[in-house]
């Protein structure tokens, strides 16, 4: 009843239920928008070709668009395009000074660099979304393509990138006007929407007989122990104490107050998994488009279950987690602001030495933190290579649930809380991933 009520408190904000209505009517039109085919193409024929031989690759990029990019439906190239416009925008403010600086200068600096980022959504989704098409008329000898020729490609190239621009503008739409960060909610959106499905299947190889009802009971305890696991992950922080000397100016006295530095357990989130999976699974499906068998004996090697996929996967998550830290924390830049507003670590002289103990304290829990995605992500081939479970369950999808679903929850708790209404727990409010 405790988290009935919550959700009934939902709709007692004006306020918040038109932001909850807002952001569940554009999530409609996204997933509707899933299902509209790119003209010209035989997507029914062309899905089960491109799953066939796409192989992993195809599987995990069609996680992100929720199904669109098997069938190549309008929404085919999903919001991977600006996540990737995103992740070159945050590596070059730290290779380029100028964009380094235009980060540093607040509301205005920021959109710029969001004016920055659509632009390049735009023109990588414009580069994929025609190599698709010119992909396409060559598989299976034009089977696929209604009217080839460049009509056909520039027809496809305008369609896919209208279609990634418009779900950049819901994401951006639900960001300002609806609850949770937009972009995250999409992507949320179209993994949710394989569930109902991968539930079925489950049904129906249990009442076939093909999946043994004892093993399906502790896989699904599992199941329930690695969501608690990745909640108590994400929300974890090691706190490093800070202490503010007292500073007299005029006839008042300033500072003197006790705070903390949080440093989060997994401070580079999903991106480490996405970009080892990425890296890993395009030999693989390179090869199942080319009938060489030296090609696919080597490709074979780089896909799952062999051992040294797993052991290329983990450590390129290792250096995934290290590498996107240190770009999106540097420890000079904390120390230096430490040391100009009075504050200082008890027991560490400031300056270069509380940049050294943050550095060492942050590689220990990032070590920790590439521990944690390692074990998330390997699990679900563990399952389906010995369990035989039949959904995607655990890896990048998991941690991208758990992750934005904490988010939301934690921006309804702020809401109900400021207007005195009870929240969803009653020891306090959320923590999202953000802390």
């Amino acid at each position: 009843m405790g988290i009935l009520s919550s959700f009934q408190n939902i709709f007692k904000i004006a306020e918040l239920k038109s932001r909850v209505l807002f952001t569940l009517a554009l999530l409609a039109v996204y997933r509707i928008g899933a299902h509209i085919p790119t003209p010209g193409i035989d997507g029914e024929q062309l899905s089960k070709f491109l799953l066939d031989k796409g192989g992993a690759l195809m599987g995990f990029f069609d996680m992100f668009s929720g199904g669109a990019l098997s069938r190549v439906t309008i929404f085919a190239l999903g919001i991977m395009p600006y996540i990737s416009a995103s992740i070159i925008l945050q590596l070059l403010t730290v290779v380029i000074p100028t964009l380094g600086r235009l980060a540093k200068e607040g509301e205005r600096g920021r959109k710029k660099i969001v004016q920055y980022t659509r632009y390049g959504t735009v023109l990588i989704s414009a580069v994929q979304s025609f190599g698709i098409a010119a992909g396409i008329e060559g598989m299976g000898g034009g089977a696929f393509v209604q009217n080839p020729g460049w009509s056909f490609r520039l027809m496809t190239m305008i369609t896919l990138t209208s279609g990634t621009a418009f779900i950049m503008w819901l994401g951006e739409q639900i960001t300002e006007r609806g609850i949770g960060n937009g972009i995250s909610l999409i992507i949320f959106a179209g993994i949710v929407a394989r569930f109902p499905n991968a539930i079925i299947d489950t049904i129906r190889l249990v009442g076939a007989g093909e999946l043994n009802i004892f093993v399906l009971i502790p896989v699904l305890a599992l199941i329930v122990a690695v969501i608690g696991v990745i909640i108590m992950v994400e929300r974890g922080q090691r706190k490093i104490p800070v202490q503010y000397a007292k500073r007299v100016v005029g006839r008042k006295v300033y500072g003197g107050q006790s705070t903390h530095l949080p440093l989060k357990i997994n401070t580079a989130g999903v991106i480490p998994p996405i970009f080892a999976s990425s890296v890993l699974m395009f030999p693989a499906t390179i090869a199942g488009f080319i009938a060489i068998p030296w090609v696919q004996a080597v490709a074979t090697q780089f896909a799952p279950p062999s051992v040294l996929h797993y052991v290329l996967y983990v450590g390129m998550i290792f250096f995934f987690c290290f590498f996107y830290t240190a770009i999106i924390f540097n420890p000079v830049d904390i120390a230096d602001n430490l040391k100009k507003y009075g504050g200082f670590i008890p027991g560490v002289r400031p300056g270069q030495n509380t940049s050294e103990y943050i550095y060492r304290v942050l590689a220990r829990i990032t070590f920790g933190g590439a521990l944690y995605l390692s074990v998330v992500c390997i699990l679900p081939d563990l399952l389906r290579g010995y369990f035989n479970v039949p959904f995607y369950f655990g890896g990048t999808s998991l941690l991208i649930v758990v992750g934005v679903a904490l988010d939301t929850i934690s921006q309804i708790e702020s809401h109900l809380m400021t207007r005195s209404y009870e929240g969803f727990l009653k020891k306090g409010r959320l923590k999202g991933r953000k802390g």
